[in-house]
């Protein structure tokens, strides 16, 4: 399986795109949460100019941050930097929607927006709306600014449910999820996507981001250099479940009796409840950031376990073959407390 990873933007981002260039990586990710995490169009060219082999992606960006020219031209700009090695994932903006205190957009409007970025960016014309006003628009670009020659990778987002999977399907693009370690969800997925494919022989490439803690002898499974490990994954989750709760509790009613009580807990330590109408200011600061260690208790072993991959190097290399066998093709992480080594320790696992 190959390996890639996801970070926010930050100052040096670039020396580490170079890092994972060095260490055979696969591709190399930034998220895109304008309110939570710096621009990825800007981080990723400072990445394109330090790099000349990794796959460079956007994870993930939405109709519901930026209209299609624009996203499209920030991708084929990347591209012009880059040729060949821009990857865009693309979803509803559940996150980044949530952390402006708002619903993520429709599959409808997300399948509109991927279809016309695939006709922007390679050269083509597409339809352009704003409000009953309707045009037809395309680069207008002269000389070497942007590049509709190399093609652009396009994987959408879904979590466990068809509709984005058929987005895909639709659209002919990947797919990318996030802390999803079921085997059988990923086999839902894959069908759903092959269902309402025109093309049945091809199979775009799958993306799995997960987080990853290799164990060393003797070490506890969820002691604390575990729970900092992972805890990014298991807190957005309960960020999202004490969002949701008063709103769309389906999710939350799914949690276990103490899954339900960290939801809780999390709400009082932020100082919210599941209807103020500005608790995404409090839920959602240093998203997928490392854990302050007073929230280590929030980390449930089941939560890791089911998100996160930690285990010995055999253990791990054994949940890894089964998500390869479920058509995972890539495994990206989300390293928060040490991105050099963790990076290294996922590249040597897997070589």
């Amino acid at each position: 399986m190959r390996a890639g990873v996801v970070v926010g933007a930050h100052p040096g981002v670039a020396d580490l795109a170079v890092r994972a260039e060095e260490l055979g990586l696969h591709s190399f990710w930034i998220n895109d949460t304008p309110m939570v995490h710096g621009d990825p169009f800007v981080a990723l060219s400072l990445c394109a100019k330090a790099t000349s082999r990794i796959k460079l992606g956007i994870a993930v960006t939405s109709p519901a941050l930026r209209s299609a020219p624009a996203a499209a031209s920030g991708l084929a700009s990347l591209n012009a930097l880059a040729p060949g090695r821009i990857v865009c994932g693309v979803g509803t903006g559940n996150t980044a929607r949530r952390t402006l205190g708002m619903r993520p957009t429709t599959a409808a409007r997300l399948e509109s927006f991927t279809a016309a970025l695939q006709e922007l960016c390679a050269g083509r014309s597409t339809e352009y709306r704003e409000g009953d006003r309707v045009r037809d628009v395309r680069f207008l670009h002269a000389g070497a600014q942007v590049n509709t020659t190399d093609p652009i990778e396009f994987v959408v987002a879904a979590l466990a449910g068809p509709k984005a999977a058929a987005v895909a399907g639709r659209r002919g693009t990947g797919l990318i999820s996030f802390g999803l370690l079921d085997p059988t969800a990923w086999h839902a997925l894959h069908e759903a996507r092959r269902h309402a494919s025109q093309d049945a022989t091809r199979t775009p490439d799958s993306y799995l981001v997960t987080a990853l803690h290799l164990l060393d002898e003797g070490e506890d499974p969820h002691g604390d250099a575990a729970r900092d490990a992972t805890g990014h994954l298991v807190l957005s989750l309960l960020a999202f479940a004490a969002d949701t709760a008063a709103e769309t509790p389906a999710f939350a009613d799914q949690l276990g009796p103490a899954e339900r009580e960290a939801v809780r807990r999390l709400l009082d330590r932020r100082g919210t409840t599941p209807t103020a109408p500005d608790r995404h200011t409090k839920l959602y600061p240093d998203y997928l950031g490392r854990i302050a260690a007073d929230d280590r208790d929030l980390v449930l072993p089941s939560l890791m376990n089911a998100l996160a991959l930690v285990g010995t190097r055999d253990e791990l290399l054994a949940r890894i073959a089964i998500l390869e066998q479920a058509g995972i093709d890539e495994l990206l992480i989300q390293p928060v407390v040490d991105p050099p080594t963790e990076m290294a320790r996922l590249a040597e696992l897997l070589r």
